[in-house]
Parts: C-alpha cells; sequence; structure tokens
C-alpha cells in the first residue's frame, strides 16, 4: 500500500503515531492529574508490545514514518527499552522520539540511545525548586536537570523542553527559560494551556486564582523585549512539528511557541494518537476514538487491521472542537 493511503478526509498525509505506553505516572502535575490521582486501566486492557509492534508495522505501510512514545510517563513501563530497540528495527520508520518528564532519563537515556531513539522532549513548567514541588508534587527538579544534561551529551537531539505557561503561576520564568537557548543547543516551547481533562487548579494551587493560559504571542513579545530581538529558526529544522520556531540573538538553541488555542494549526496536523488501552484517537480535543485492542484480540488479520486503520485515519476531523470538549479524558489517559 502506498502512503498515500494514509491521507486523511482534508487530504492531510498522516505520517506521525503518538504511542502512550501506559496510563501510569510517577508525578502528579496538576494540569494533567489530579493529586489523587485517576482510575488506573486495568493491566490486562493495556496494549501488549507485540500489539503496538503490529499496528506500528501496519501504520508504516500506510505511510505513518514517525513515531513518538509517551504516557503516562513511559519509562516507568516495564521493558520499554525493548520496545524502543523493536520499533527501531522497524523498515520505514524515519523518526523515533519520546516524551518524558525526565525524572528518570539519567539512568535511561544511555540504554535509549542504545536502543535506537533518536530524540527526546522533556516536559518541564519550572527552574525553580519550591516551585516544581508544588505543580508536580515531587522535589525531582534536580534529577530532572540531569537528565536534560545527559541527553545533550549523548546526542539524543534536539532534546526539546516543553513548558505550559499559566498567568500568575509560572508565566515568570520565561525569560529563564529562553535564556537556556543562550547556552545549550536545547528547543524551549512555550505551549498555550489547552482546556483537556485535568487542568483545573494548575494556576490555583501556584497562586493564581484565575489559571489563565498565556497567548504564545504576548510569549514572544516579552521574549523580544528582553533579548533585544528573535530571529526566524525553521532553516536547518530536520524535523517539522507544530512549532513556530525563532532564535535569540547569539543563541545556540530555539525558542518556539505553539499556539493550539489561540491560532489552531488543524490544516497542518498530520498526527493520529494510541492510547494506552489500544484506541485510535484523531484529535486530542475530540473525544471520538477507535477501538484497535478489540480487533487485534478477536484475532483479525493484518489486511483487515490495515483497512480498519485507513477509515479511522480517514476520519480525522478538518478542525477540532469549537468549544473545546472539555475534560472527560485526562491527559494522563490520553497520551501526551
Amino acid at each position: 500500500m502506498s502512503a498515500s493511503q494514509g491521507n486523511d478526509s482534508a487530504v492531510r498525509r498522516v505520517d506521525t503515531l503518538r504511542i502512550s505506553v501506559t496510563d501510569r505516572c510517577n508525578l502528579r502535575c496538576v494540569y494533567c492529574m489530579p493529586r489523587e490521582g485517576v482510575p488506573l486501566i486495568p493491566c490486562e486492557e493495556i496494549l501488549r508490545y507485540e500489539e503496538i509492534l503490529r499496528i506500528v508495522t501496519c501504520g508504516v505501510r500506510l505511510g505513518i514514518r514517525k513515531l513518538r512514545i509517551t504516557g503516562g510517563e513511559p519509562l516507568v513501563r516495564r521493558d520499554v527499552v525493548d520496545l524502543v530497540g523493536a520499533l527501531a528495527r522497524i523498515e520505514g520508520v524515519d523518526d523515533l522520539c519520546m516524551t518524558t518528564n525526565g525524572v528518570l532519563l539519567k539512568e535511561f537515556a544511555p540504554k535509549l540511545k542504545a536502543a535506537g531513539l533518536h530524540r527526546v522532549t522533556v516536559s518541564l513548567d519550572s527552574l525553580r525548586p519550591d516551585r516544581y514541588e508544588r505543580i508536580t508534587g515531587s522535589n525531582c527538579l534536580a534529577r530532572v536537570l540531569e537528565g536534560i544534561e545527559s541527553s545533550l551529551k549523548l546526542g539524543l537531539s534536539p532534546v526539546k523542553i516543553n513548558v505550559v505557561l499559566i498567568r500568575g503561576a509560572n508565566d515568570d520564568e520565561v525569560e529563564d527559560f529562553a535564556a537556556w537557548t543562550l547556552r545549550f543547543p536545547l528547543e524551549v516551547r512555550f505551549i498555550e494551556r489547552m482546556p483537556t481533562g485535568g487542568v483545573a487548579g494548575f494556576g490555583q494551587s501556584c497562586g493564581d486564582r484565575k489559571g489563565q493560559g498565556i497567548p504564545a504571542e504576548e510569549v514572544l513579545e516579552r521574549i523580544r523585549r528582553a533579548f533585544g530581538g528573535l530571529e526566524p529558526a525553521k532553516a536547518g529544522v530536520k524535523i517539522p512539528g507544530p512549532a513556530r520556531l525563532y532564535r535569540l540573538p547569539g543563541g545556540n538553541g530555539r525558542v518556539g511557541v505553539i499556539s493550539a488555542v489561540t491560532a489552531p494549526f488543524c490544516a497542518s496536523c498530520t498526527r493520529v494518537r494510541l492510547t494506552s488501552d489500544g484506541r485510535l484517537r484523531n484529535c486530542l480535543f475530540m473525544e471520538e476514538s477507535f477501538d484497535l485492542k478489540e480487533l487485534l484480540r478477536s484475532g483479525a488479520s493484518d489486511q483487515a487491521l490495515e483497512a480498519f486503520l485507513k477509515r479511522a485515519i480517514a476520519a480525522k476531523p478538518r478542525n477540532h472542537a469549537a468549544p473545546f470538549e472539555r475534560g472527560r479524558s485526562p491527559m494522563s489517559q490520553i497520551g501526551g
């Protein structure tokens, strides 16, 4: 089957699959998961690695070329390095990366690199230990920073840092995060707060009563004022994505913004998501999903699985719901 068969109804070539391997996490970030946690998916309902590999193999025949392993926190799942190695050996996969909270990254980075992982993205919303602990429920900031340093040394690059900004909670760290890119070849991306499940209380828990996100354009203007300008940095970016990228004058890395709320990029979205319990989701902001696990465990052939995947991809909406469908699925269950 040709790659064109992975097109959706808006004639976008869907080439990216985000794979959630677990709904478990070792943090309790307030915008992702309530402090008390959420009901966990029974282990027998989580996709087995051989099932993930079968889905990916069929997806590659439909044009999937880029894979991102997510969670929950993917590094808490047993033998995840073995999965990375198996995915890296699938012919046709051009890019294999992972999103992690970084707590276990220093330990795992050498193993992930050896297994074939290309790069990592670390979710990190504060560089201040006390604030980091309030946001995540953990005092592991030093371990996360060590994991980022290790990833840079190993060449798991570009190492990307995802920062969710909330007015009055952590937006006074915009300049600190941006300054990181002067010294290090990091890609720091400021993400507009998205109204998915579990975000209520992020701002309040960090001292803000409104809990409002920061528009991307405001972030860029603050960086311009603080550093004397920004230069477009798309040239040389090997793996394009949703971020608009810039470089500080004299910078080693890049800063970017992802404006999913104020300037949605639906027209250029080429990704679908596989949840840890085996459902394909075409849009982060919509609840509709397609049950691949039931098909797999009912003995379907690869041909039937590919046909189902093709129909699911073709159903990808032209635009996400407006207003957003809020709150029904925490990010820890969808996959970051």
